[in-house]
Parts: C-alpha cells; sequence; structure tokens
C-alpha cells in the first residue's frame, strides 16, 4: 500500500487553480523528489498533504489516513520541514529539542534518550549546548530535521530543504537523510530546485508545472525520455516545463526564499 496517496487532488485560490487534479503515489521507504518553477504548486501540495490547508476536490491520505477527515493521526505520522525558519535561535540546539520532544507528546521517559540520539544522528552532539544563533546554515538545517524526526514519523516532508547552503553543507544534509531513511526505514518526500540533489538523493522524480504532474518517474528514467545519450535531469527538466530553473514565481515567493537564504547565511 502506497504511503502517500492523492486522487484528483486540486486547491483553488479564488479563480487561481494552484494544483489541479494531482494524482501521485509514494512508496514506503521511498526517496520521492517533487521538482518544478516557482508558482508551479509545489508548497501548496505540501501545505495539503500536511493538513495546512484543505482541498477544494479529490482526496489525499498520508499513512492511510485521510488529510481532510482525519488531520490528527496525519499529523501524528508526519515529520515537516518548512522553508520558513522552524528552530529558535534564543534556545541552544538540546533545548530546542526538548520544545519539540514536548510539542510531538514524546514520553516523558524517552525524551532525553530520544534527545540525544537525535543530536547524535544528525552530527550535532558537540553542538548541542550553544545558541541555536551561532549555528551555521546546514547545522540549522539538521537540526530542523532532528526535531521533524523525534516522534519517530513514517513521512518527513521537507519543503526546499537545502535552500541557500553552500555545496559542503548540502551534502552532510544529504547524508544525513540517507541515513535516516536507512535505520529508521523512513519515507521522504522532498521538493527541490537543485537537479543534483534530485539526481543523487531520490528513487523517483516528478515534475511539477503549472499546478498539474507532467512525468515522474526514476530519475535514469526521465534522462533517457529525453532521447539524448548527455542529457542530465535539469536538461529533463526545461524539456517538459518549457522554463529555466529561476522562472516564475511572485514577488512574495521570492522574497520569503531570499529571506530564507539570508537567515542561514
Amino acid at each position: 500500500m502506497s504511503i502517500i496517496e492523492t486522487a484528483e487532488l486540486s486547491r483553488r485560490f479564488g479563480a487561481y487553480l494552484a494544483v489541479n487534479q494531482v494524482t501521485l503515489a509514494v512508496e514506503p521507504g521511498q526517496i520521492f523528489g517533487l521538482l518544478g518553477p516557482n508558482g508551479a504548486g509545489k508548497t501548496t501540495l505540501i501545505k495539503m498533504l500536511t493538513t495546512l490547508l484543505p482541498p477544494t476536490a479529490g482526496w489525499a491520505a498520508v499513512a492511510g489516513f485521510d488529510v481532510v477527515r482525519q488531520p490528527m493521526e496525519v499529523r501524528r505520522c508526519i515529520g515537516y520541514v518548512p522553508q520558513a525558519l522552524s528552530a529558535d535561535g534564543t534556545l541552544t540546539g538540546e533545548e530546542n529539542l526538548r520544545l519539540f520532544a514536548r510539542l510531538y507528546d514524546v514520553p516523558r521517559v524517552e525524551r532525553r534518550r530520544r534527545v540525544r540520539e537525535a543530536l547524535e544522528l544528525m552530527g550535532l552532539a558537540d553542538a548541542a549546548g550553544q545558541l541555536v544563533r551561532t549555528y551555521s546554515g546546514g547545522m540549522i538545517r539538521r537540526l530542523e530535521i532532528a526535531q521533524a524526526v523525534l516522534h519517530r514519523p513514517a513521512v518527513l516532508i521537507l519543503d526546499e530543504p537545502t535552500v541557500g547552503l553552500d555545496p559542503v553543507a548540502r551534502q552532510a544534509v544529504w547524508a544525513h537523510l540517507r541515513q535516516l531513511r536507512a535505520e529508521q526505514r523512513l519515507t521522504v518526500f522532498l521538493t527541490t530546485h537543485y537537479m543534483e540533489e534530485a539526481e543523487s538523493l531520490c528513487e523517483r522524480v516528478a515534475i511539477m508545472h503549472r499546478g498539474r504532474i507532467i512525468v515522474d518517474a526514476a530519475p535514469a528514467a526521465l534522462i533517457a525520455s529525453v532521447g539524448n545519450g548527455a542529457a542530465t535531469l535539469e536538461d529533463v527538466f526545461v524539456h517538459y516545463t518549457g522554463d529555466a530553473l529561476d522562472s516564475g514565481g511572485t514577488y512574495r515567493e521570492t522574497s520569503r526564499t531570499r529571506r530564507t537564504v539570508h537567515r542561514l547565511g
């Protein structure tokens, strides 16, 4: 059974159809990547999967729970890292994790152990007592992922998890995501603009354009589909969307992305 499933899922904002009859299925344990230009509908789709936004039409389920009829059950089985900063810079890394452990209702007797394990897993044990405002961008992202998996979710949903990070920090986040998936059999659903990230991490990739999923396959199959032996995933993206990677998007979206990049340093 698919752990994430949608059927003709749509979301309208007035006359604007942001997500248009999206049907997809993600299998347990997969790392699934959703690509698309700014404004394609990726974040709107994620907000529906995380119960933050109700669909206008269609249906979606996560871990067998309907996102409309069973939102609390969905929230218990997912971890979510949004684009916006979710760690508190005035607290230490360990204090942030203890706070999230309480928010996620992690049993009191297990909190200390889970916090310690999360810090070790994400390579933050040595920085646990430091204020998060002193962390690098890569460290902050790893802390936010640690926060999101404290309650042992079945699905980790990441919206642009490495935006603004330098290549070394990005590689470190990738390595820890692979380790998480291997150790916890976690399903990872992520959006990204980095083609290298999608090709390196994801077993399946869907490209979204103007609210629709226009192609969905393994990265190697997508590359083969453009009929060019020297093609890259970036070539695939342009072939199917007709867009450059940085095209589209509103002033508000661009401003939000730049604020995130600035905060992550």
